[in-house]
Order: C-alpha cells, then structure tokens, then sequence
C-alpha cells in the first residue's frame, strides 16, 4: 500500500506543481527607428524609416546600474523592430537604444531620440505583454529637398 502510495505521489505531485506554475508569457518590445531626413529632431511627413538598423534592448539594476540583461534586434523593410523578452524585469530600468544604421546618409543617433524606456513587467496593471517603446531617429548627414517649406508649414500652425 506504501508503495502505490509513493508512486502516485511522485505522478501526480509534479503534475500539480507545473500547474500551478503561471505559464511563460513572453514579452514583446516592439518599435521603429527613422532617419530625420529634415534635422527636424522629430518625425515628420518626409521621415523614411530605415530597414537593416540595429537596435539594442538593456535591462539595468535600479540601484547599482549594472547590466543585467541585454539583447540585440534588427528592423525589417518597414524599419520595425520585435525583441522578445522571455524573463520579467520588474525592478530595472530598461532601454531600447539605437546601435547602428545601414545607411551612410543617416548615421548620427538624434539626440533626445536615441533610446526609448520601456517598463518589463507584469506587475503593472498591463494585460498585453507586448511594449511599445516610442520610435527611434538618426539624423541625415543634409536635409532633403522641400524641408525648409515642410518645417514652415509646421511653424505656422503653432501660431
């Protein structure tokens, strides 16, 4: 009888305890990185998006700033990037950052654009697991032609 016992205990006891582990729900980081083709610091209607730009996700310790995770992604032909994250990150501070561009044209990370914040946690009140991290811009070596009108229109709705 001891022994049915201890054998239905080693059956049924790891079964109960994958159960009641939540299941891995991955994140996803999700954005996109853009070439400032008017050194306009923003996006604007002549922004082309960049295929083939690297971008790094970082996850640091809120106390000491070490590095504690790390991982590299690429944006598609639609300059769009997805990096999944399969651990949570509750107590650190994470960035995506822009790495490098393809294109010799735009190669300068835009300052205030070279990284975006993104929370990794699920303790947070989010349902969706997938985080959008804001867009991510180089600056173009000249601007294009017809900035000068575009950056004027957008003047004249600010007065």
């Amino acid at each position: 009888m001891a022994r049915v016992f201890l054998l239905l205990a080693l059956c049924v006891l790891p079964a109960l305890a994958r159960a009641a582990r939540p299941g891995r729900n991955p994140f996803v980081v999700q954005g996109s990185v853009y070439c400032d083709t008017c050194l306009a610091g923003f996006e604007t209607s002549k922004t082309t998006y960049i295929a083939g730009a690297k971008v790094r996700l970082e996850c640091r310790d809120r106390k000491t700033q070490d590095l504690v995770y790390s991982k590299e992604g690429t944006t598609d032909s639609t300059g769009k990037y997805s990096i999944t994250v399969d651990e949570d990150h509750k107590d650190q501070i994470c960035d995506c950052m822009l790495v490098s561009s393809p294109r010799k044209d735009c190669q300068s990370p835009s300052a205030g654009r070279d990284r975006a914040r993104v929370i990794l946690t699920n303790n947070n009140g989010l349902v969706s697991t997938t985080r959008y991290a804001n867009s991510m811009g180089f600056m173009a070596a000249q601007p294009m032609s017809g900035c000068t009108e575009l950056l004027r229109l957008y003047q004249e709705y600010e007065d």
